[in-house]
């Protein structure tokens, strides 16, 4: 009658820590739900391109398809980048490897490798049983740090250098020194009428 007795008390026991298990992952589930239903909130700050290097990648059209989808992650809600993710990775591949003549670079390519590396982070995330909000929150955060990053390294390829600029300052400064050949015309006295000085003393 003990054996039964204590039996009984531990499936009791075990019933109810079973009940506030589930009731704890029940609030758990709806803490994510909710959380993935948030919007993003990624930075709205935009690097622009040099007018020369829009020339280029409005041709490219890998990066026509990131520079969208950059815009697009912006507004996504975190179910949405999860629903992303994959195509994300894809289109940074895509841009990875087929990067026009004029700008490739070790910097560019640096920065191109970083936005894969991220974008394959993300679907790795992404693909998780348990998802966490906060670290693909948080990634997602970064893919357009790094796309501005991106743009920086490709904008410096179109900068001048030092050298360049001395040499275009030497030209104005030459330009301005030389002499001019326009006549100036000589100053015209104009009469003075003395019967107004002599009233006014």
């Amino acid at each position: 009658m003990k054996t039964f007795f204590w039996i009984l008390i531990i499936v009791l026991i075990v019933g109810c820590n079973q009940k506030k298990t589930e009731t704890t992952n029940e609030s758990t589930k709806k803490e994510v739900q909710l959380a993935l239903a948030k919007k993003l909130e990624a930075s709205k700050m935009e690097v622009t391109l040099l007018p020369e290097a829009q020339e280029i990648t409005n041709e490219w059209l890998a990066y026509i398809t990131a520079q969208s989808e950059i815009e697009n992650l912006k507004n996504y809600t975190l179910n949405d980048v999860i629903a992303n993710a994959a195509p994300i990775t894809e289109i940074m591949k895509s841009l990875q490897e087929t990067v026009p003549a004029r700008l490739k670079s070790n910097a560019v390519r640096a920065r191109l490798g970083v936005l894969v590396t991220k974008s394959k982070i993300l679907q790795q995330l992404a693909n998780k049983r348990t998802v966490n909000p906060e670290e693909i929150s948080k990634t997602a955060k970064e893919l357009p740090l790094e796309w501005n990053n991106f743009k920086i390294q490709v904008n410096e390829l179109f900068l001048k250098t030092l050298e360049e600029f001395e040499e275009e300052l030497d030209e104005i400064e030459n330009e301005e020194e030389q002499p001019t050949n326009r006549l100036i015309p000589p100053l015209r006295k104009r009469p003075m009428n003395l019967k107004k000085i002599r009233d006014s003393i």
